[in-house]
């Protein structure tokens, strides 16, 4: 009848206008494309690996679609940002601990699997309408491997963690749940030990004592959350750097460092001279302060040093090694100084202790809205729906590269 639409013509426009339905990006406050809706398909980009192999050589950008049927228990995720962490460009070459399951469950020629085991989503679509998780809630990865560098994404209930987003972007809320995250637990689960009658344990440095730690790697996302959460928890903190291409840029970086809350900063150089004795003497009155736990991120000949410098019962925690090279562990700091070597892995231990990880990351998001806690410098690499697979993948390979003016992220916008 006239007046009147067609009800097929009706739902065909409700589709257009669902699929067409643009959202405000919290990140820069732009339009962005949002291709989900109850009548059609999410279309999706993701970066995937079929086999292990450096990124330019192994990484290719897949596009897939996305159903809108979801059961009860997933929900719709939009990525926000998305860091370039060196375990994920290990992953990618085939020498982290652990590996990520390869299918081809989004289409892919051949079973394959996404990289990033760290990020932040927004909530678009929920399969439960109760749901503790709603539409417009940020979320996190709540277990290892989850694969964020992607622009969209159907996860369980189970394997995400709702984070409150109030006063946090989302590069502070997508680079909380690894850096930042190893340096909490380590200073909060290790140091000196108990003694021989309590089973040579050991015991974490108390909070508000001024009691030393030593760390290589200061500059690395560890190596500053552990100098800020030292400072708030009344720790005090030797930190080792790489010399920069100048001394300028060295002391600019020394200035840096201190101003997060480092009490004392010398160079790698430094720390392997043999004038370090004496240095390290005068930094700790005479060695009547003890140095109890040590930080290391490097391997090789850096980390000897630093467990060369700890006291008596201390314990050297390894969660790295850029250097590539092995810990040498000196026969006499086993027996004569009782030093424990210790290594850390954050994905073990939060899947033992999740009500554990769930404080952390409450604790944490609250310094950070205080304005207490600072992450490091950034690099943020643009990813929208027509950014260039070269684009993307170099950035990725060029996160092997030292001295980065920050932390290679990407943020989504136009997805």
């Amino acid at each position: 009848m006239p007046g009147h639409s067609h009800p097929t013509l009706r739902a065909l426009s409700r589709t257009r206008r669902a699929i067409g339905v643009r959202m405000r990006s919290p990140l820069s406050q732009q339009s962005v494309r949002c291709k989900s809706g109850p009548y059609g398909y999410t279309q999706a980009k993701a970066l995937v690996f079929s086999k292990n192999g450096e990124p330019s050589d192994v990484l290719k950008l897949h596009t897939y679609s996305i159903s809108p049927s979801l059961s009860s228990k997933s929900v719709l995720l939009r990525s926000l940002a998305a860091p370039i962490n060196p375990a994920d460009i290990n992953t990618i070459q085939g020498s982290y601990g652990s590996q990520p399951s390869f299918t081809s469950l989004i289409g892919t020629s051949s079973p394959s699997a996404i990289p990033g085991n760290e990020g932040v989503f927004e909530v678009l679509a929920t399969g439960d309408p109760s749901s503790p998780i709603r539409k417009g809630d940020w979320v996190i990865p709540a277990v290892p491997q989850f694969g964020t560098w992607r622009t969209h994404a159907v996860a369980e209930l189970g394997d995400i963690l709702k984070i409150d987003k109030e006063g946090l972007n989302a590069t502070q809320a997508a680079t909380i749940s690894v850096n930042p995250s190893t340096a909490y637990r380590i200073l909060r689960a290790y140091g000196p030990t108990t003694g021989i009658s309590t089973g040579l344990g050991v015991r974490p440095l108390e909070v508000g004592s001024g009691e030393w730690f030593i760390q290589n790697g200061a500059n690395s996302g560890v190596g500053r959350a552990a100098i800020q959460l030292g400072k708030l928890w009344g720790l005090r903190s030797i930190n080792v750097i790489r010399e920069r291409s100048s001394g300028e840029a060295t002391e600019t970086l020394r200035r840096e460092l201190v101003s997060l809350g480092a009490d004392i900063v010398v160079t790698e150089t430094q720390l392997l001279s043999r004038e370090w004795r004496d240095q390290l003497a005068e930094i700790t009155n005479k060695g009547r302060e003890q140095i109890g736990l040590g930080l290391n991120c490097v391997g090789g000949k850096s980390a000897t040093a630093i467990a060369r410098s700890l006291s008596e019962g201390a314990t050297l925690v390894s969660y790295g090694g850029m250097a590539r090279q092995p810990v040498a562990l000196p026969v006499g700091l086993l027996i004569f100084k009782d030093i424990r070597f210790v290594g850390f892995w954050l994905s073990r231990w939060n899947q033992q202790d999740v009500t554990g990880r769930r404080h952390m990351i409450d604790y944490i998001v609250s310094l950070i809205r205080e304005g207490k806690f600072q992450d490091v410098p950034l690099d943020e690499v643009p990813w929208n729906w027509d950014t260039d697979t070269s684009t993307l993948i170099d950035q990725v390979q060029g996160g092997l590269q030292g001295f980065r003016k920050g932390k290679g992220i990407f943020v989504f916008g136009d997805t």
